[in-house]
């Protein structure tokens, strides 16, 4: 009989009728309670019935009402509370964020999901940075959404991201290992004085402190010494490393020193190359540097331990970022467990860059953005990086005025952080005007010395002013 398809049509008609005819039973006898006349409820009485289970509600909060149930959905609409304005979370906790439970207007959310959707365009479609900067503009996109919830204390997904591992130093320290993974310090050992071009990259850090005390002289800013500190590392163009310290030392901002640090490092192919140009001869951009030595396998592997136990004996608040980066590197350098090194260069490192990428997105909000300091980081963070670009390439000059075999000074602006994207921008402008001429793994060298620089100087930064 199941085999009929007409017999199969009736069974289903009918198992369709009786479930239709139990629904309305179902919502008759137990959606509606008695009312307090000890009347039943009925579909003549549903608009004033009480609803089962809120006997004890208030008398507007237990009652059928159609009109107030279509004007709560407007009001739920993005529009309206664009308009009006969303309603506070529903849960709060004890935080020492000073930007804790301020509720922008709405038209600066829209502002903001605008700058979100503007991130994503730049990583999507200019191609600055994609990896960082689609995941910082969703971020931003969902964090603003009016009655989203998505930042609410406890309950939000971009909240909990955040407080898991981008408000503490544990996505950062992740970050490090998985570029100690990805890291090749054989150029940096091949040729160790490139390590003072790193070094003479961290000058802009360190400048920028003095940029903190004059900005501070204009009306309406004010910064700590320990914003300074975390403002002044986006001179290192690192990233992890600017979160990290202003986790630290001035984690209320976080949002704008973490995008500012990322932007810059995209935006590495617009700003280094004028003041390359700026500060170079033709002559001293054509300079052919000789072959990088063959490093043995012994060298790259000691290298990293002897890094980490230097961290240790002279700097050690240095030590965790330089120690995952050296755990990393050892991991890959040894050979033994290339499962570990090549889940740290791929599927942890682009995990965590996700979650702390969208972690930083969730910190561009009105309240953030919205004031005179957070507009001071961004023209601080751009001093800084065009100074530490500018030392690298002086230190370079200087250098060959000593050296028998010079070096090309284009090498030296890519002793900023931003790896390995300022080596490439060195090659590229050296190529530009000797097509031959590949420095790319001669920048390399001072590249990933910036690294260490930068660290080293969260490092002193930490010393000094953490508490």
């Amino acid at each position: 009989m199941f085999g009929k398809t007409q017999n199969n049509k009736q069974i289903v008609a009918a198992m369709g009728i009786i479930m239709a005819i139990a629904m309305v039973f179902s919502c008759v006898s137990s959606v509606f309670a008695d009312n307090s006349k000890g009347e039943v409820s009925s579909w003549r009485t549903a608009n004033t019935a009480i609803i089962k289970g809120t006997e004890n509600w208030g008398p507007d909060e237990n009652r059928i009402n159609a009109k107030d149930f279509i004007a709560n959905i407007g009001k739920s609409t993005g529009i309206y509370q664009i308009i009006n304005g969303a309603n506070p979370p529903a849960a709060h906790v004890e935080s020492e964020d000073p930007y804790e439970g301020l509720e922008a207007p709405g038209w600066q959310k829209l502002l903001m999901i605008a700058v979100g959707f503007l991130i994503v365009y730049m990583g999507a479609a200019k191609g600055f940075e994609p990896l960082l900067l689609i995941p910082i503009g969703f971020g931003t996109i969902l964090v603003n959404i009016p009655g989203a919830g998505m930042y609410n204390p406890g309950t939000g997904m971009l909240r909990i991201i955040y407080d898991a591992g981008v408000g503490n130093e544990f996505f950062p320290m992740l970050i490090f290992m998985g570029i100690g993974a990805m890291t090749d310090f054989g150029p940096l050992i091949a040729n160790p004085k490139t390590a003072l071009l790193g070094g003479a990259a961290q000058f802009g850090v360190f400048f920028t402190l003095f940029g903190v005390a004059l900005m501070n002289m204009i009306p309406g800013i004010d910064y700590t010494m320990l914003q300074a500190c975390a403002i002044a590392i986006i001179g290192g163009a690192d990233g992890p490393t600017s979160i990290y310290v202003s986790g630290k030392l001035a984690p209320e901002m976080m949002a704008v020193i973490a995008v500012a640090a990322y932007s810059y490092m995209a935006l590495v192919p617009m700003i280094q190359p004028p003041i390359m140009k700026a500060l170079t001869t033709e002559k001293e951009r054509k300079i052919k540097m000789k072959q990088l030595r063959p490093v043995s396998k012994v060298e790259k592997t000691i290298f990293p331990l002897v890094l980490l136990c230097l961290s240790i004996l002279l700097l050690p608040p240095s030590a965790p970022l330089i120690g995952m980066l050296a755990f990393g590197n050892f991991v890959k350098q040894c050979g033994v467990v290339e499962r570990l090194s090549k889940t740290m260069e791929n599927e942890l490192l682009n995990i965590v860059s996700i979650l702390l990428s969208l972690g930083v997105g969730s910190q561009m909000t009105p309240e953030k953005i919205f004031n005179p300091n957070s507009v001071g980081i961004i023209l601080l963070g751009l001093l800084a990086f065009a100074v530490a670009t500018a030392t690298g390439l002086l230190m370079a000059k200087l250098m060959n005025v000593f050296l028998k075999e010079k070096i090309n000074p284009l090498i030296g602006s890519a002793g900023v952080s931003a790896v390995p994207m300022a080596a490439r921008v060195a090659n590229k402008v050296g190529m530009a005007e000797d097509p031959s001429n590949f420095l790319l793994m001669h920048a390399m060298g001072p590249n990933v010395s910036g690294v260490i620089g930068t660290a080293v100087a969260a490092g002193v930064f930490i010393a000094t002013y953490a508490h």
